[in-house]
């Protein structure tokens, strides 16, 4: 997991693009138990900007107890996804004929196994919004 693409991603959920020291540890944790789907779009992410620095390059900063993303880092962050949305999915080789002259069949994604990842993104997405609307009725 990229540590400075997470931070960016939270600050970014929140409505203010401010969060308090103990949102963004709860947050983080989260994240980093998630799964090695998230580990895997961080890793991502942050290649496409490999000198990330959200400090020095002022993407955050700090204020009363917490962290908030500034407009550049916000910019920062859409860029990083624009391009991840633009980089066309991996082009599978040419389907060769076999010996006797049919095509060979394609493999297709399970619809099923689609239908889990959404779920799970789904269930991700639900239990984080759940865990900040518990902390913050404290």
């Amino acid at each position: 997991m990229n540590f400075q693409v997470t931070v960016l991603k939270i600050l970014v959920s929140y409505p203010d693009g401010f969060a308090v020291m103990a949102d963004l540890k709860r947050d983080m944790a989260i994240l980093a138990t998630s799964g090695r789907d998230w580990a895997e779009r961080t890793k991502r992410l942050a290649a496409r900007v490999p000198d990330l620095d959200i400090f020095s390059q002022s993407l955050v900063e700090r204020l009363n107890g917490g962290w908030r993303i500034t407009d550049k880092g916000r910019s920062v962050l859409e860029i990083m996804e624009a391009r991840s949305a633009a980089v066309p999915a991996a082009v599978p080789p040419p389907i060769r004929a076999t010996s006797d002259s049919t095509p060979a069949a394609t493999p297709a994604a399970s619809p099923v196994a689609t239908g889990r990842r959404k779920r799970d993104r789904k269930r991700r997405r639900r239990d984080l919004v759940a865990a900040r609307a518990r902390a913050k009725a404290s």
